[in-house]
């Protein structure tokens, strides 16, 4: 009796934390069920959840693989944006200022080859071609391996004991699927640059290496126009999922330990996944309890401030420097850390803040969580410290996507007509309603929404990075 009155004490004290937590969260998460539960169950419950953040940058590749099948786009296919991408696009934070390119394949059969051509006037290519965890394989275009000279990748099966023919790049891959996401690089999104970009993008070639001496013709996918829903789904149908990519990928041994704990959620390799109605919603909650979790450790525990006494933050979580998005590190895998930026951003990168980099807030000068129904002033202090520009972007804390039904999505230093003080700083606006004569200098939110920024540095240049040039907070307007 004695241990059963400690044993319900416990659980009471666990429960009124987890509320306590919870109603402390950006994205508010109050589980009705887990007070419920048996002790099985609680057992199930928590290793849904682990098994949530385990597996974030394999379930986030799949949800794009997925969406872009949808959209026409398969494997070898390479799909692009004849126009600048708009909120259609719901990838894990997106930026509109350069049209996306995106491949996706598949080495199981053998090795597959992507011909990156050189770069021409006005119109180079940069970004990475990666595994299904994520993992960089190699950047490529004028700031990767190739320079902007061109280069046939050659990306190899886990394994691969073949002979390497010459005149190819070998990408070593640990698992059969990859992708590549890329973006051509433009001096501004004018119709005659975006005309040059399509043409340059077409010249892109991936094929099976096998069928390289009368290689077939890569089809080119223009998707700008259509809805591209590529954001997890926290939900039952998360762990369904998950299985599926289990069955078409190989199990490395840094996973084995994860692999024998979620066979308690009935997902095993070689295995039919059929749960019942009690487990789905068991981990229907446990799903919803994980992007709550990996939500909050991306915007409020893992990154500390950027700057001392403001809001701003790395975009990326802590360790990327020194595992270059690898998330191995002397004696463990950083799952915390890997499965929080997960939930934020859809691609890595192999030599981080050498092109780009980015900073992100979900919060203003107060510290209140950064609502969508509320409106906001932010101004950029002059003389922003890049080789090329700047953009602020905007984005729905739950989905880490641009805010849907929105007709525009951030501003940057490069958009005609913005306006600019007579300091050299620019007043940005956030909310549902533009302020009067302001429209340019806009960004719409919608109401009922949290969300938070990316500012991105293009070409950033040293003040970036010893902080002399700093970012103010956000004020409420």
């Amino acid at each position: 009796m004695k241990a059963i009155t400690t044993i319900t004490i416990l659980c009471l004290t666990l429960a009124i934390v987890t509320t306590t937590f919870a109603n402390e969260l950006p994205l508010a998460f109050k589980s009705d069920l887990t007070s419920e539960l048996s002790l099985k169950e609680r057992m199930i419950h928590r290793r849904g959840i682990e098994a949530a953040v385990w597996s974030m940058p394999l379930m986030n590749f799949k949800a794009m693989r997925d969406a872009l099948k949808k959209a026409g786009a398969g494997f070898n296919d390479v799909a692009y944006f004849s126009q600048i991408q708009d909120w259609k696009f719901q990838i894990a934070t997106p930026n509109n200022t350069t049209p996306y390119v995106t491949i996706f394949w598949n080495v199981k059969e053998g090795p597959v080859v992507v011909d990156i051509p050189a770069s021409v006037k006005g119109v180079g290519i940069f970004g990475t071609l990666m595994d299904a965890w994520q993992r960089p394989l190699e950047d490529v275009g004028a700031k990767g391996k190739d320079g902007g000279r061109g280069a046939r990748y050659l990306i190899l099966p886990p394994g691969f004991q073949g002979e390497i023919p010459n005149g190819y790049i070998p990408l070593n891959q640990k698992t059969y699927n990859g992708f590549g996401l890329l973006r051509p690089i433009i001096s501004s999104g004018s119709e005659e640059n975006l005309k040059k970009a399509v043409a340059f993008v077409k010249k892109i070639q991936v094929y099976p290496l096998a069928k390289a001496s009368n290689p077939p013709k890569t089809q080119h996918v223009d998707i700008y126009g259509k809805l591209v829903d590529a954001i997890v789904t926290f939900d039952a149908d998360f762990y369904k999922e998950l299985h599926e990519i289990i069955q078409e990928e190989v199990i490395e041994e840094r996973d084995y330990a994860v692999m024998g704990q979620i066979k308690a959620l009935g997902i095993t390799k070689g295995s039919v996944y059929k749960p019942n109605k009690r487990r789905n919603e068991i981990l229907h909650d446990a799903a919803k309890e994980a992007q709550a979790y990996l939500i909050e450790q991306y915007h409020d525990s893992l990154i500390p401030p950027y700057y001392e006494g403001r809001q701003w933050t790395n975009a990326a979580t802590p360790g990327v420097g020194k595992h270059g998005f690898n998330w191995g590190l002397p004696g463990y895998i950083d799952i915390d850390n890997r499965g929080a930026l997960y939930y934020a951003v859809c691609t890595s990168v192999k030599n981080f803040g050498t092109a780009s980099y980015y900073l992100s807030n979900a919060k203003d000068k107060d510290g209140d969580w950064l609502d969508g129904g509320r409106s906001y002033k932010f101004n950029v202090p002059a003389n922003v410290p890049v080789k090329d520009f700047w953009s602020v972007i905007a984005y729905d804390m739950e989905r880490a996507a641009w805010i849907q039904n929105q007709p525009k999505v951030g501003v940057a230093s490069s958009d005609h007509g913005l306006e600019i003080n007579k300091d050299g700083s620019v007043d940005v606006y956030f909310g549902p309603k533009a302020p009067s004569g302001k429209e340019a200098n806009w960004v719409p939110t919608s109401a009922g929404k949290k969300f938070f920024l990316l500012f991105r540095f293009y070409g950033p240049e040293a003040a970036v990075f010893t902080k002399t040039w700093q970012l103010n907070d956000f004020e409420k307007f």
